[in-house]
């Protein structure tokens, strides 16, 4: 799991004791401080770098508090304010708040309640930077068809493709067979300056290598046998637009190092031929391998490597995100709903269960699948576990009977005891994740244990796998 780094907080007094106290008392929780003793010097700081939250005193030599307010709302008007001001200053204070500042708190001041009135500061910044890495996405979120998900992986790669629709650079997006990478190349050439030119496609994997080149470059009539006419190659059928080099892990070092001239110069030749053609072009390359690896392995030329690595895009493996996969399953009902004309209202919890439960090697596409089969098979409005292929049923970790008699008497009467309490054990936090939507702080509030507990009952009864537990849920 990613480290977040501490949240860096300013304060601002011309008081060398007040800056000491308060360094003291906000360092002991774990915030990076920095300081400065008039607003001149806090705005130098702001302009230089971010800061997560301000503490600023009102009363100050040279530049007072409130216009150091008003120019750092100007510069940083996200980052939250908290005013200090002397006993009986209230209508000042109450000024800088109707000026934009978060809070206050008067001198002298309760150091807990301080803490306090900071902590709630950090929090609002923190949700209100989530809330506008989201509405960024929100322009091209409509454009994502059939790429669903609210987990913290994919909302990287939401924000990720927001950015780069708009600026005409070379994209490479990573992620196994089945995780939408397709789906990810459309969106950026859709919404992208060049939306209004061709988009072609072609796959690097499903074409001969002996083919792969003339479909790429075209060729000349009479080039080679069989060449009975002139093609026009993908290069030349995507000028002004985007060609999409989809599994380009595949294509041979010969190809490579035609493709890494046509980066290059904005040039190609058709084969057989002596005229070299401008292309103007973007270039969104795709593929499910570690080309790092094939470079260092010598089936991958790095100079090409790094004019096609200049914004990386990973899409995760679905098992990476499984707190998607509930949203993922209600699109894929509503969409096969109308593709069937059924009226499936969603799944029994066991099947659920089994879902959640797999592994999903073939990603997204073959969520989509087993879904758009349950919609068909499904004799109900609910789709229950026997509409479920046997890969996903057989996959899923079997929980041992609780309550009932042991299957052997194998063991002394106190290991069977143990057995069986175990299973309840393991059954009850099962449900109690299941309730809380895998939500690990919810389910030790719902048992009544503290975090550590749950996580280490957890390990003891295989339920937390580093591998298997989904990043989307709450693993904090």
């Amino acid at each position: 799991m990613e480290t977040q780094a501490a949240p860096n907080i300013l304060i601002v007094d011309d008081e060398k004791n007040m800056r000491f106290l308060l360094r003291e008392a906000l360092a002991k929780e774990g915030y990076v401080i920095d300081t400065a003793e008039n607003g001149e010097d806090a705005v130098s700081l702001v302009k230089a770098r971010p800061f997560d939250c301000v503490l600023l005193d009102l009363r100050m030599p040279r530049m007072d508090g409130i216009a150091t307010l008003e120019e750092l709302n100007r510069i940083t008007p996200e980052t939250p304010v908290i005013i200090m001001t002397a006993f009986g200053s209230k209508e000042t204070a109450m000024n800088a708040i109707s000026l934009g500042a978060y809070d206050y708190f008067t001198k002298p001041f309760d150091i807990d309640e301080m803490r306090i009135v900071v902590k709630r500061a950090l929090e609002k910044q923190k949700l209100e930077e989530e809330i506008r890495k989201l509405r960024g996405c929100l322009e091209i979120r409509g454009a994502f068809k059939g790429i669903i998900g609210q987990s913290r992986e994919m909302v990287e790669v939401f924000d990720l493709v927001s950015k780069v629709v708009k600026n005409d650079v070379t994209v490479i997006i990573y992620g196994e067979s089945g995780t939408g990478k397709e789906l990810i190349a459309n969106v950026i050439h859709e919404q992208g300056p060049r939306r209004d030119s061709p988009m072609v496609k072609i796959n690097c994997a499903a074409i001969p290598e002996t083919l792969l080149e003339s479909e790429l470059f075209g060729f000349e009539k009479g080039s080679f046998t069989g060449a009975l006419q002139r093609k026009i190659g993908k290069f030349e059928y995507a000028n002004h637009g985007t060609l999409f080099l989809d599994e380009i892990g595949d294509m041979s070092l010969v190809t490579q190092a035609k493709l890494l001239r046509v980066l290059e110069e904005r040039k190609i030749e058709r084969i057989g031929g002596n005229e070299s053609i401008d292309v103007d072009i973007r270039i969104i390359a795709a593929t499910n391998q570690d080309l790092s690896k094939a470079v260092h392995e010598k089936s991958f030329r790095e100079d090409l490597y790094f004019r096609l690595n200049v914004v990386p895009i990973f899409l995760p493996p679905l098992r990476a995100r499984k707190g998607d996969i509930p949203l993922l399953i209600d699109y894929f009902i509503d969409e096969n709903n109308t593709k069937l004309s059924r009226e499936i209202c969603g799944v029994s919890r066991n099947a659920m269960r089994l879902l959640l439960a797999y592994d999903w090697p073939g990603n997204v596409r073959e969520l989509e699948n087993v879904i758009q089969r349950a919609v068909l098979l499904s004799s109900q409005d609910i789709i229950g576990e026997d509409c479920l292929p046997t890969s996903v049923t057989d996959s899923a970790p079997q929980t041992p009977r609780v309550g009932g008699p042991p299957t052997a008497f194998d063991g002394s009467l106190q290991e069977i005891v143990e057995n069986i309490a175990a299973s309840a054990e393991r059954q009850i936090i099962i449900d109690a994740l299941e309730r809380t939507n895998w939500s690990r702080t919810k389910t030790a509030e719902l048992l009544k244990i503290c975090r550590k507990s749950l996580h280490n009952k957890m390990k003891k009864h295989g339920l937390f796998d580093e591998q298997k537990t989904p990043d989307g849920f709450d693993a904090d």
